[in-house]
């Protein structure tokens, strides 16, 4: 194959990540293509060339789309103009569906389209599966029911597991980290995991410490991580949690062992939800947005859970504390519950062990390489 030009969207960390697995891969297969991107350090270091850097776009809900909309207009016209000077063969866009959808549209299909890990239309506002078939050439999803989903609307979509299992694995031991944070082998340790975008930080990290000053309480001996997003600047952490009288330590970039070393977990929705059952760590789920916002979105959402494990059990695993219902009471009388019941920690590891097995197999991003391989070969132009 002749050399290829990629362009790659991702808009936040989890994304960036994937992207960059993704690119590594398929440079393994296919290193004669070649990739452009948005997105962040970890694609960064992957070795494509970068015209944006992603750490400022990160929201949630309207009204934090709103302040930073200057922002994703630049963002789409840097991007069109980009499409217009340089010629690429393909674009494959990473979750991140509020931009990434309006951008396929601007583009209306003027070169080949990939989108890799779903946008999730099955639990909200479902009409957006007509503009999904409409510019979008190949999904490669990481559920088989999202597979079959797509099938049902007669898109072409390939299932491909999900890159986590690859991924999720701790970098030291257990006792080295302890050690490092001068924690104690003998007192129970919780994992606070409160996002990776700023807004976040700032609604659920006091929750979440909150929650554990009434844990301690009744568990004397407790010690507690916040697992840092490089995507937030540390003054934020430390401003939250200077409040608390916590043995308390914040480490960045480490989430798997941060988990690897937690009698429990405190984490908010997203990715890390099923990096924890993975992992097989108790873990409750913390969600809160802007009010307004939650009212506002809240309606649109068609499944019961946010979690996506308890999507994927269909059943309630893990309890989630959601807006309103975010109260450190209700969250530290459940946590006190579970580290002082063993068998209660042990029944949901066992679910776990379900959930895992409906992520596919490992290598995930291997075959989703293979995907976008043969995708620019059925597309390459035929000789006339």
């Amino acid at each position: 194959m002749a050399e290829k030009q990629i362009l790659i969207i991702c808009g936040e960390a989890s994304g960036d990540l994937n992207a960059a697995n993704l690119v590594n891969s398929v440079k393994q297969i296919a290193p004669e293509i070649k990739f452009t991107a948005v997105g962040g350090s970890m694609l960064a270091r992957s070795g494509c060339r970068m015209i944006y850097d992603i750490r400022e776009l990160s929201v949630i809900g309207l009204f934090d789309v709103l302040k930073k909309l200057p922002r994703f207009f630049a963002l789409r016209k840097l991007i069109l103009a980009e499409l217009q000077s340089k010629k690429f063969d393909a674009i494959i866009f990473v979750d991140f569906s509020g931009f990434n959808l309006r951008l396929a549209k601007a583009i209306n299909k003027s070169l080949p389209t990939i989108y890799y890990i779903s946008p999730q239309v099955w639990a909200s506002r479902q009409g957006r599966i007509e503009s999904i078939k409409k510019y979008i050439d190949k999904m490669i999803v990481l559920f088989e029911f999202e597979k079959k989903f797509y099938a049902k609307f007669g898109m072409d979509v390939e299932f491909v597991g999900h890159p986590l299992l690859d991924i999720v694995k701790p970098t030291m031991d257990k006792k080295s980290l302890l050690d490092n944070l001068k924690f104690s082998k003998d007192a129970l340790t919780i994992s606070l995991l409160p996002g990776s975008r700023v807004q976040e930080v700032e609604r659920i990290l006091p929750v979440m410490l909150e929650s554990c000053r009434l844990i301690q309480n009744e568990i004397i001996s407790l010690q507690c991580v916040i697992a840092k997003s490089t995507q937030v600047d540390w003054k934020i952490y430390k401003a939250i949690s200077q409040k608390y009288k916590l043995t308390l330590k914040i480490v960045e970039d480490k989430t798997y062992d941060c988990l690897n070393i937690s009698d429990l977990c405190l984490i908010t929705s997203g990715t890390a939800t099923l990096e924890a059952a993975i992992m097989q760590k108790a873990f409750a789920v913390i969600y809160k947005m802007n009010t307004l916002s939650y009212l506002l979105y809240r309606p649109q959402v068609k499944v019961p859970f946010i979690s996506i494990v308890n999507i994927l059990s269909a059943k309630s695993i893990v309890p989630e504390f959601i807006q309103f219902n975010a109260r450190p009471d209700k969250i530290a009388s459940w946590a006190i519950k579970i580290l002082k019941n063993h068998q209660e920690a042990e029944k949901m590891k066992q679910e776990f062990s379900k959930v895992k097995a409906l992520l596919g197999n490992n290598g995930a991003s291997q075959r989703a390489a293979h995907v976008v391989v043969n995708f620019l070969k059925n597309n390459e132009p035929k000789p006339h």
